[in-house]
């Protein structure tokens, strides 16, 4: 569904602080994956994440997407980010970034109903509403009684969940969650995390999920990719993964690396 051919970003080129963040990417995303990414603080997963956005151009390679089954995949490299938008929904580990919080709850949805319409035909009105509620009402969070309220007056773990479901309401071909569990308490984070698979199963999405989390990185999901340096290190198919330990992976890390120190890994 989502081909990165090649890919290498470098940041200041040329001089004495470049950077070469991403180096030669070749990853194929297919149909209802849900992927898990993980790597130290540097590795190259957010620059990852944000080329695959849009927010930033690769100095090298490609990005090819096929929006539709057996369609015809279509280079997407140049797209602006707000074009991309449209079908890769994205949630950082910031729980007030989603949301619009001096806007209504039902303001904030009518805008996620809106993505990707054609002009601004859809109104609020009192079957909207009833819609809203009967999503909202799946998050088991009391907020489908409150379309009224500004979103600033919600907890952290609604407003992820509330992000998380206007994500899926807008029906992304691609998901990707940059640690958005991270910021919540545990209670919150079982939460959305539970509403993750939930949704991922429900509505068949496509996923990319970077986390700290190891065992989560173990247990979700049908593949599993390792970064490290601006590179995948490993990229690890669903048989092999379900058979995985973390003291396995540990162990095929410090041999990629010729290190003995997992710290790397997990910071």
């Amino acid at each position: 569904m989502l081909t990165l051919e090649h890919i290498g970003i470098t940041f200041n080129p040329h001089t004495p602080d470049e950077n070469n963040a991403l180096k030669d990417i070749n990853v194929q995303i297919k149909r209802g994956d849900f992927i898990t990414v993980i790597g130290s603080n540097g590795a190259g997963k957010s620059t990852l994440y944000n080329v695959i956005a849009g927010t930033l151009q690769p100095t090298t390679g490609r990005i090819l997407l096929d929006r539709a089954e057996n369609g015809d995949a279509q280079d997407i490299t140049k797209d602006a980010e707000y074009k991309r938008a449209r079908y890769i929904g994205r949630i950082f580990q910031n729980p007030l970034l989603g949301t619009a919080g001096k806007m209504s709850l039902e303001d904030n949805m009518m805008i996620c109903s809106k993505k990707g319409a054609k002009g601004l035909r859809i109104s609020l009105n009192n079957k909207m509403r009833d819609y809203f509620r009967s999503q909202l009402a799946v998050l088991n969070m009391g907020l489908e009684d409150r379309l009224r309220d500004n979103v600033d007056q919600f907890s952290g773990g609604q407003r992820q969940a509330l992000t998380l479901l206007m994500a899926v309401m807008s029906k992304p071909d691609l998901l990707l969650l940059d640690e958005h569990t991270a910021a919540l308490d545990p209670a919150n984070a079982e939460i959305v995390m539970n509403l993750t698979l939930r949704f991922a199963r429900e509505y068949g999405l496509t996923v990319m999920m970077v986390t700290h989390n190891m065992q989560h990185a173990l247990d979700v999901g049908n593949r599993l990719l390792m970064m490290d340096s601006g590179s995948i290190l490993l990229d690890i198919g669903a048989e092999e993964k379900s058979r995985l330990t973390m003291d396995e992976l540990f162990a095929r890390f410090r041999a990629i690396k010729n290190i003995t120190n997992d710290d790397m890994l997990l910071q």
